[in-house]
């Protein structure tokens, strides 16, 4: 079993229960492939770098997750094959990366704010 990040874009058009469904349907097949979830963090919409499909707008979605390595080849193809989908990359974590995202999310200083001048 190994750490990954799943960073998601999703297609502008979507409605707020489309879009809890779409995750629901991810996390789902991940845990049907032996995963589990650790974090899901959805961004909402932000605007694109460039225009994707003619989109300048998309519905981020970012989620963690432990899963058996063969399983990732599995996911990749049912994100190509989702018209839903704009962008999406898997990113291995390591050991630093697992432990920097848990600090993150239990507010703990992490080193790397910005220092706010008063």
């Amino acid at each position: 079993m190994q750490n990954y990040e799943l960073m998601v874009i999703f297609t502008p058009v979507l409605s707020e229960d489309e879009f809890k469904s779409v995750q629901k349907k991810y996390v789902d097949f991940i845990a049907a492939g032996g995963g589990k979830l650790v974090h899901s963090n959805p961004w909402g919409l932000k605007s694109l770098a460039y225009p994707i499909q003619k989109k300048t707008t998309g519905i981020y979605w970012v989620m963690e997750y432990v899963a058996p390595t063969d399983m990732n080849e599995k996911l990749k193809i049912q994100l190509l094959r989702d018209e839903q989908v704009l962008r999406h990359i898997v990113i291995k974590l390591d050991k630093y990366a697992v432990e920097y995202n848990k600090k993150k999310r239990s507010g703990v200083s992490t080193g790397t704010e910005k220092l706010v001048e008063g």
